[in-house]
């Protein structure tokens, strides 16, 4: 039979307003940061003579690596706590910009810029930082929350977009990554304010270990299906993100409307991610998923037909920051709702990891067909027809709880 849990062990002090601005914080910075790496595309290639490839695969290593990481890092969330692990994230978060700012060769830019960096994300991830959020709420607000959470990553990027480029602008690109180098140790303190894993209010208690969760989750449909449909939203958010502003650029627009254009993508997803965050606190998170998904293809099916003016690209942009980290709540939130909180960010890192794979091959893909055909829109319309797919696969997924988690009045 399930018990009530412990009393989490907790100072007074740490409030669930607080615990949720902390998170909100980190998840600003953490993703902020990461959002504008495609701004340093250009100048980075035309400083050392590199392909586009070439930068492409370290941010495809990035994030591939950013998947990687997350498992093993939520997993040491769950059972040590966030703090020690978004610390740790911090300082290779950290490094590895500093590495971007002082390599001048393709095997350092990899190994800093897409090994050490996509370490230091998937271990300072939002995704812990959501779990720990979930705990400090009951589960009637918990979708809310995690709304909250992704937004607040999404004004990250609004911030950090235009300021990047101001950097970029008047430092240099070198300096520009120091900057953001040492903002990332920014998240060390407010890590300190994170509850442990002991915490999950609202849910009855289980002696369950690791390796059994995983294996519940495994067997269950619903988990597998969300974890494939993950990797299309990786693959349309990481490509966007890397290669948007030279997409536009290469339109013969000024390249400050793809800076102003992924300023507008974390604005519009604020809106986005707290409406999604609120719709899934009273309506089906799978039938939500599905329309995002579907309503993507359709918005990249109309920007490619479209005129390509100054108007057409912010257009753009507003709508998929409606639908970008929109996804975020709504996945996050049906992974506690069947299985509770308890090991939420070791189960929710495993779905990411499905993301920084579709990452991975947005980005490489991204690089490399620019490269071979000197155009990007192969990749657009492939996002088009993983956009309807995984508007698919979404639909026969099983939201309801687990039958452990409806026994807490037992």
């Amino acid at each position: 039979m399930p018990r009530l849990p412990p009393n989490p062990t907790s100072p007074s002090w740490r409030t669930p307003l607080l615990v949720i601005i902390a998170g909100c914080l980190i998840a600003m910075i953490g993703f902020g940061i990461r959002s504008v790496f495609g701004l340093f595309l250009e100048p980075m290639t035309l400083t050392y003579g590199w392909s586009r490839e070439t930068f492409a695969i370290a941010m495809a290593i990035q994030n591939l690596l950013w998947g990687i990481g997350v498992p093993v890092a939520g997993a040491m969330a769950d059972r040590y706590g966030p703090t020690r692990v978004l610390s740790f994230g911090a300082l290779l978060y950290g490094l590895g910009v500093w590495g971007m700012a002082t390599s001048d060769t393709s095997l350092g830019l990899q190994l800093f810029g897409g090994v050490l960096t996509g370490l230091g994300i998937a271990f300072s991830a939002f995704s812990i930082t959501l779990a720990a959020m979930a705990r400090a709420v009951g589960p009637e607000r918990r979708t809310l929350v995690l709304g909250l959470g992704t937004a607040a990553g999404s004004l990250g990027q609004v911030l950090f977009s235009p300021l990047g480029q101001q950097f970029i602008s008047a430092f240099g690109w070198s300096a520009a990554l120091l900057i953001l180098a040492a903002t990332a140790l920014l998240i060390i303190p407010l890590a300190l304010v994170l509850p442990g894993s002991d915490s999950h209010p609202g849910e009855p208690h289980f002696d369950q270990s690791l390796g059994a969760a995983l294996r519940e989750a495994a067997g269950h449909r619903g988990f597998v299906l969300l974890t494939s449909g993950f990797f299309v939203c990786g693959f349309h958010v990481a490509f966007i993100t890397v290669h948007f502003p030279s997409y536009v650029k290469d339109l013969g627009l000024s390249p400050e409307v793809g800076a102003y254009a992924l300023a507008l993508i974390g604005l519009f997803n604020i809106a986005g991610s707290f409406l999604s965050g609120a719709a899934g606190t009273r309506w089906s998170k799978k039938s939500g998923l599905a329309f995002i998904y579907f309503s993507r293809a359709i918005v990249i099916t109309a920007m490619l037909l479209a005129p390509k003016t100054d108007l057409t690209i912010y257009l753009f942009a507003a709508v998929m920051g409606i639908l970008w980290l929109s996804t975020v709540p709504l996945t996050s939130g049906i992974v506690a709702q069947v299985f509770g909180v308890r090991y939420m960010a070791t189960l929710f890192g495993i779905v990411f990891f499905s993301h920084q794979l579709g990452s991975f091959i947005g980005v490489w893909l991204g690089g490399r067909l620019y490269d071979t055909t000197g155009t990007y829109d192969a990749v657009w319309w492939a996002g088009v027809v993983l956009g309807l797919l995984a508007g698919v696969i979404h639909l026969p997924i099983n939201e309801r709880p687990l039958a452990r988690l409806l026994s807490e009045g037992d």
